[in-house]
């Protein structure tokens, strides 16, 4: 019988360190993702290295699972009191702060480890891609668009993947991490759409309640911005014409947010933000079409 609670014990505690970390919500793992390889494609200018697609793969998962810690130990006061927050494990008082912050550290130590495997200036910019991620959290406090902020955030492993393969950061690094940021501006506004009552109340800044009455041509006009960006990247580096076609289906995507986000309602805000994964995943499907059918050939 005591071996059973404690085996109970065990799988509750793993269950809300699961939760902690949304492994039970992968989405944000994928919109990590996609810009990152991205990059990774890019910069390779060709098929990379399968070492650094698994250490990269890796270093997103490990670096979302750290930074979804550290943003609930930095939103335990704030979580209770929003609708869509108050069941996470912190919130909920299933774990203790000090708790998530420690699993926080320990999954940053992990992705750390990954990174030495790079070069010196890959591992140096692990240390800047930590301290923005670690302080995201506390700058939604007082910046009035912190989306802008987790477009860095979320998009440093494009300079990381630069820097690993090339070695270098030329300007169409910083022109993927610019359209990243239009990209996260555009889903975290549609997600931050469905808090806005939460946080007016709660004094929380983001881009839903800076745009206002403006926020669904926000969204739309941003990523517009990015997909603009990704093509013109692809012109000047002289892209085959297979790689525009992700860019129009990315596009044509953007109907469907536009249907979703015009009504406001919660619920079809938080359905276009699960569906954002999609605009990213067209656009790598466009980076790799044609490497794939140059193959084939």
């Amino acid at each position: 019988m005591l071996g059973r609670m404690n085996l109970a014990f065990v799988l509750k505690r793993l269950d809300a360190y699961e939760r902690l970390i949304r492994l039970d919500k992968p989405i944000g793992i994928l919109l990590l993702l996609w810009p990152t390889l991205w990059a990774v494609w890019i910069a390779a200018r060709g098929w990379p290295p399968k070492a650094f697609v698994i250490i990269f793969v890796l270093g997103t998962v490990l670096m979302r699972s750290a930074g979804c810690a550290i943003n609930d130990f930095a939103d335990r006061k704030f979580d209770p009191h929003v609708e869509r927050t108050k069941d996470r494990p912190l919130a909920a008082g299933e774990i203790t702060p000090a708790e998530a912050l420690g699993v926080g550290v320990f999954f940053a130590l992990l992705a750390f480890l990954l990174v030495l495997f790079f070069n010196r200036l890959a591992i140096l910019l692990s240390f800047v891609a930590l301290a923005i991620a670690w302080s995201y959290p506390f700058v939604k406090r007082v910046f009035a668009l912190p989306q802008a902020y987790l477009g860095i955030a979320f998009g440093f492993g494009i300079p990381m993947a630069f820097a690993a393969i090339q070695g270098r950061l030329p300007w169409e690094c910083w022109a993927l991490l610019a359209a990243n940021v239009f990209y996260a501006i555009g889903y975290d506004t549609e997600y931050a759409m469905v808090d806005r009552d939460d946080d007016r109340k709660l004094g929380i800044r983001t881009s839903a309640l800076t745009f206002g009455r403006w926020d669904v041509a926000a969204v739309l006009l941003c990523y517009c911005a990015m997909l603009v960006i990704m093509a013109g990247i692809g012109f000047v580096l002289r892209f085959p014409w297979p790689y525009y076609i992700g860019i129009v289906v990315a596009a044509a995507l953007l109907v469907d947010h536009w249907r979703l986000i015009r009504t406001r309602k919660r619920e079809d805000c938080f359905r276009a933000f699960r569906r954002s994964h999609w605009i990213g995943a067209a656009v790598f499907g466009g980076i790799l079409l044609p490497r794939v059918l140059h193959e084939i050939r």
